[in-house]
């Protein structure tokens, strides 16, 4: 899996067509306890200075949004409420754009992914973007990183058929860019977020 792991070109992409290429790619995350790896089957794309529900939103530069300025390819990992969730760092050095890993169809290390989210069924173990962070142990200490390499890397994986798209979810105080149709998904996936039908 390692020899398959996607270059830094990749990344060097418009932030919209790098949300949409994420799709089917392998996000893996390597731990003492063994490896647990997901498709990317939904994302969100923030579009930095202009957009309102983007943390960096006005060109915002604190300690926890300073990595967005870094090249593409970076993890940009914060918590919201009890949960971490994971961003792709995208755009130019400069401009803080980067795309939310909304939800992961879990592939190696399931039974790793199951005693870490121990519940009935097994599509909501990775269905969301806090779940998936616990399912396959990504956390605050992986902020920084580059996904070009190991411990939390993204791996070639399949093409969709079918993309959907539309608004972001949970954005509802950030105005008109809460309609914003900047979220991605693998159409029909049961793994998707719930709210999936408003594109």
């Amino acid at each position: 899996m390692i020899d398959h792991i996607l270059p830094d070109t990749f990344f060097q992409k418009p932030t919209q067509e790098l949300a949409k290429a994420l799709l089917g790619c392998l996000l893996v995350k390597e731990s003492p306890q063994g490896t647990a790896s997901g498709y990317i089957v939904e994302t969100e794309a923030y579009m930095g200075a202009m957009d309102r529900a983007a943390h960096s939103f006005g060109n915002k530069r604190t300690k926890r949004t300073e990595i967005m300025f870094s090249s593409a390819g970076h993890v940009y990992t914060f918590t919201m409420h009890t949960h971490t969730l994971v961003n792709v760092v995208s755009g130019p050095v400069g401009v803080p754009e980067a795309i939310l890993i909304r939800a992961v169809e879990p592939v190696d290390g399931l039974a790793l992914i199951a005693s870490r989210r121990p519940v009935a069924r097994a599509v909501d173990r990775t269905n969301g973007p806090g779940k998936l962070t616990q399912a396959l142990n990504i956390t605050r200490d992986d902020y920084g990183r580059l996904f070009t390499e190991p411990p939390l890397y993204l791996a070639q994986g399949f093409i969709p058929q079918h993309v959907s798209r539309g608004p972001r979810i949970g954005i509802e105080n950030t105005g008109e860019a809460r309609n914003y149709p900047w979220r991605y998904w693998v159409t029909d996936n049961p793994y998707v977020s719930k709210i999936r039908k408003r594109n």
